[in-house]
């Protein structure tokens, strides 16, 4: 008894190490890029003749720091536009006649444009106006019900892949539950924000095929991590998914908004391919959708695969037991009964004999 006293206190005192350490980790993920926020290579359009375009880019460069912008040139204020409606650019700085003219697209980040109208203030004979080229809805002028309906996407789709991997046993329950749950919650979705919030602006069958791609991208990337590793597995998705892909998803920033790697990871996450991808096809016609969706899209095919291939390796493995207990089952009854032969033989005998 008194050995089994140290454990309690060794699982205590881990806990009193482990808890601050994962507390740490959270405050790191969450708070580390929203404290280091600022442009890094963010793609803004410059437009008019040469020389003004030059003393723009160095007037940019001078207000933001080099490496803020990654500068695209364009011939006027129409390509300019057509530059952000087709995703290229966040904005544009126009130099025309009357002067310097800033073009912002509110939908593609309400941050962003805030950031190029603060810039527009500083430029050199402004402040130059401001034009608002891709509006966000006014039902959701600053963008906060669509970042904000990204967590409960991810929620949604982590729930989904556990109850399917934990509540199922077998593959094609799994995959059927996977697939029609996804689809449910991509209609439920533009139900919402299609119609009765207004939130989402683009086609009913485009917005809601984005989110079920976003929930199955992340319920079958913890199912086929839970069929795997079991429990763990369940933990170790909810842990990528939610924690890291939330947290560097840029919903409610840009990606290029982040500090170091994060942004880059984020893009590579599905809650972060899944807002650009929505946010794409929600208010810009489906331009730029391409590459985030083919990340949503891998997410879901490599998870349904290892949902898959973990499925049938544990019942192969099950029937392997099975079968093996089987196969001794029946050797071990003529062994029994050879024994116990003898033993009725000689019990015979002795009462014959009296």
């Amino acid at each position: 008894m008194a050995r089994a006293t140290p454990r309690p206190v060794a699982r205590s005192a881990a806990l009193i190490v482990v808890l601050p350490l994962i507390a740490a980790f959270l405050l790191w993920a969450f708070s580390w890029p929203a404290a280091r926020t600022a442009p890094r290579d963010l793609p803004v359009g410059v437009a008019g003749p040469e020389r003004a375009v030059t003393q723009v880019e160095h007037g940019l460069a001078a207000h933001a720091g080099s490496g803020a912008f990654a500068v695209h040139r364009y011939a006027g204020a129409a390509a300019a536009r057509t530059g952000i409606e087709h995703r290229e650019v966040y904005g544009a700085v126009v130099a025309g006649p009357q002067g310097l003219q800033v073009l912002t697209a509110t939908a593609a980040s309400p941050a962003v444009a805030t950031l190029l109208q603060q810039l527009a203030a500083q430029l050199p004979g402004g402040p130059a106006p401001v034009t608002d080229v891709v509006p966000l809805p006014s039902a959701d002028p600053r963008g906060a019900a669509f970042a904000a309906s990204v967590l409960p996407t991810v929620v949604t789709g982590l729930a989904v892949g556990a109850l399917a991997c934990l509540a199922l046993g077998g593959v094609r329950q799994r995959l059927v539950v996977l697939v029609l749950a996804a689809a449910a919650v991509g209609a439920t979705a533009v139900a919402l924000g299609n119609t009765w919030l207004g939130v989402l602006t683009g086609g009913v069958v485009a917005d809601g095929a984005v989110v079920a791609l976003l929930v199955l991208g992340v319920a079958a990337a913890v199912c086929g991590l839970g069929a795997l590793l079991g429990p763990r597995g369940i933990g170790l998705g909810s842990l990528l998914v939610m924690m890291l892909g939330n947290a560097w998803s840029g919903a409610s920033s840009a990606p290029e908004l982040l500090p170091g790697p994060v942004g880059a990871i984020g893009r590579l996450l599905p809650p972060g391919a899944g807002a650009a991808a929505l946010r794409d096809t929600a208010f810009f016609h489906g331009h730029g959708a391409r590459g985030p969706l083919l990340v949503l899209a891998a997410w879901a095919g490599i998870g349904l695969a290892l949902t898959v291939v973990a499925t049938l390796a544990a019942h192969r493995r099950t029937s392997a037991h099975a079968a093996s207990a089987s196969e001794q089952a029946p050797a071990l009854v003529p062994e029994t009964a050879g024994a116990a032969a003898p033993a009725g033989t000689a019990t015979i005998a002795r009462a014959a004999r009296r």
